[in-house]
């Protein structure tokens, strides 16, 4: 049976809502994406890291609730990393994070079936924090193309790794080794502050990429690639908060793939997904079953 090969963070989001309450949710880019394409039927294995205390429990009990399986021991922290999500009066959330990271050894063979991932995602934080991002990007070095499609969620994360040119050179280390870029306006106008939307993707695209999808909140989402740039419209929906979307809408557009979808539809399809985790509090992606697909 293919699988998808998830590596990156996981944290517990401590979200301070906008009546004052105080709730812990189980996240982190890399595992919601896990926990996205698990609940869209997909065979999911995680390389990520927690400590062995009562939120890296929580964690694990997510994960394992979802039905994705762990692809190293990932007990390798002393503490699980923590990020504090204020939302704001739009729904959209701001993060101060308490994070550490770094993972155990992987091996891209040890599969359901002893063979290489179909889908290989790497993001986030993990893609460019050190020590963990010096492992993603060996882990990646290993990958033949020809077997497994990587794609790379940017996902910026100014606050803890800056803007500087230490972080563009390590963000576009990754893009060189994926097929798919997915990045925000935020994450495009903070890495590239000198260049417009499609300049700034088609300065990914040229370092190797086959393509790479923007996604600009409610404006929608538009992937360049080979021919004119496609745009697919954001679903209408009422935000209760913007936890996970990006995340989830990752997952979307790997789930379109794996099926053969063309880029407006997987596009379409992955704004789609992005809609629902929106319309509900926390990193709370739908299943196949609420796509209706």
């Amino acid at each position: 049976m293919t699988y998808a090969l998830v590596v990156g963070e996981s944290l517990v989001d401590v979200v301070l809502g906008r009546d004052g309450g105080r709730t812990e949710r189980p996240g982190g880019s890399a595992a919601n994406v896990a926990v996205a394409l698990a609940r869209l039927g997909r065979r999911v294995r995680f390389v990520t890291s927690w400590a062995d205390d009562e939120r890296g429990r929580l964690l694990a009990q997510h994960l394992a609730d979802a039905g994705v399986e762990l692809a190293t021991d990932p007990l390798v922290l002393e503490r699980t990393s923590s990020a504090v999500a204020t939302i704001g009066p739009d729904g959209s959330a701001s993060y101060d994070f308490d994070l550490d990271w770094r993972i155990g050894p992987a091996d891209l063979a040890d599969g359901p079936d002893g063979g290489p991932p179909a889908f290989l995602h790497v993001c986030s934080l993990g893609a460019v924090l050190e020590p963990g991002a010096d492992d993603v990007v060996a882990l990646l070095d290993r990958v033949d193309p020809a077997a497994t499609t990587v794609t790379y969620d940017v996902n910026a994360r100014p606050a803890i790794t800056g803007t500087g040119p230490e972080t563009v050179g390590r963000v576009e280390a990754v893009a060189r080794r994926a097929a798919v870029v997915k990045a925000s306006d935020e994450d495009l106008a903070a890495l590239y502050p000198t260049l417009g939307l499609a300049e700034a993707a088609a300065h990914l695209r040229a370092l190797g990429p086959r393509a790479v999808v923007v996604t600009r909140g409610e404006d929608g989402a538009t992937w360049y690639g080979d021919g004119d740039p496609v745009t697919a419209s954001a679903r209408p929906t009422t935000v209760v908060d913007t936890i996970g979307a990006g995340d989830t809408f990752s997952a979307g557009v790997i789930d379109a793939l794996w099926d053969g979808l063309d880029p407006a539809a997987a596009t379409a399809y992955a704004a789609r997904a992005a809609a629902v985790t929106v319309s509900r509090p926390g990193a709370d992606p739908p299943t196949r079953a609420e796509l209706g697909a």
